[in-house]
């Protein structure tokens, strides 16, 4: 289904905790060309206090409802799968919350089904539009760091009382890996492309932890190595991006601001002030030592939403592709069997699924 540019791509957003409240309902409805018509909530008051006048459904009843075009899934892990799945039989475009699904398997089901149905199926990696990876592209492009041999990315925060929610309570989809992993392995992938092999290592670190809660991932690429961590107890002093290179080496301190902007509701996604980030990245010299200051490119999230209505319409591919879905979920379970084993393990993709992603997902090129 190809809609016209005149069309209103109507669209229904599954559930309505943290993700679909702060990230997804706000950067929907600053998209023109976009209409959120209908959220699949339990907690109808909550939505409607929010977004008046838009209808109410249960998670089911939007996945198939018969008046959307496109069905943005953002409830719990285990709940992905079989709700991507009736959306895509019913004809609908998908839009899937990482983690895509909880395993290799089933992201490789979906894929398929979207193939059969011919319909659009992505998931959503916001962080692909945060200052520092922005910033990072631009550094790469440069070809100012000579030839890039490390690679490190932080996801780091201080939550050290172990909350009760279903995040943190064992069982499918949970702990700190399966929330933050598939953006941190998502970015790498973005930057640089598919890797060779995975060690990880994983803990609970917290008194009365129950899952990870401490990450320490990389990523084994030939002349490059990366390095992805995780951890809720970290009060600072870590880059959140880094790269090392054989003339220089570029850091980038402090978070993207969009999360806390998007919270606060005060500046809205698209409008002058939201993503402007005043830390810029420092450039270190490797001959003179010489640091220097720049100034980060502004960014926005809605940059993803805005690919997804284009690819809708039929001018653009998808933002993120099907092919990067399943490469993050290869490579997330493998990392955890790594974890599991203590050893360095493959990257459990086909020669077929590794044609198909370096097709659609392209690494920044380097200037070195």
């Amino acid at each position: 289904m190809t809609k016209h540019s005149s069309d209103l791509i109507r669209t229904g957003l599954i559930g309505y905790g943290y993700a679909g409240k702060t990230f997804h309902a706000p950067l929907i409805r600053a998209v023109p060309g976009m209409d959120l018509t209908v959220v699949g909530s339990s907690r109808p008051d909550r939505v409607l206090a929010d977004i008046p006048g838009v209808q109410i459904c249960s998670a089911e009843e939007t996945a198939i409802h018969p008046d959307l075009d496109l069905i943005v899934i953002a409830s719990p892990n285990e709940s992905h799968f079989p709700l991507a799945a009736a959306a895509l039989k019913a004809g609908k475009h998908v839009v899937v919350d990482k983690p895509f699904t909880l395993d290799l398997a089933e992201a490789r089901e979906l894929v398929e089904l979207a193939r059969q149905q011919n319909r659009l199926l992505s998931v959503f990696q916001n962080r692909r539009w945060e200052s520092d990876i922005l910033a990072a592209k631009s550094i790469l492009a440069s070809g100012v760091l000579g030839t890039v041999t490390h690679f490190e990315a932080h996801m780091d925060r201080f939550r050290p009382l172990v909350r009760q929610r279903w995040r943190e309570d064992p069982g499918p989809g949970a702990g700190l890996w399966f929330d933050l992993g598939p953006h941190l392995i998502d970015l790498t992938l973005h930057l640089f492309g598919l890797p060779e092999a995975v060690l990880a290592s994983f803990a609970a670190m917290r008194p009365g932890g129950k899952t990870d809660d401490w990450a320490h991932v990389q990523l084994v690429y030939p002349g490059l190595r990366v390095i992805l961590n995780a951890t809720l107890l970290s009060s600072g002093g870590m880059p959140r991006t880094l790269l090392h290179g054989t003339r220089a080496s570029w850091a980038k301190y402090g978070p993207d601001l969009q999360e806390k902007q998007l919270v606060e509701g005060i500046v809205a996604p698209g409008t002058t002030g939201f993503g402007d980030d005043p830390d810029p990245g420092i450039l270190f010299d490797g001959a003179t030592g010489q640091r220097t200051e720049i100034p980060v490119p502004p960014a926005d999230q809605i940059g993803y939403y805005l690919g997804v209505r284009d690819a809708i319409l039929g001018l653009s591919p998808l933002p993120v592709s099907p092919e990067s879905a399943i490469a993050v979920m290869a490579i997330l379970e493998m990392s955890f069997a790594s974890g599991a084993q203590g050893k360095l393990l493959p990257v459990p993709l086909t020669p077929e699924e590794r044609e198909a992603y370096q097709e659609r997902e392209q690494p920044v090129p380097s200037l070195s």
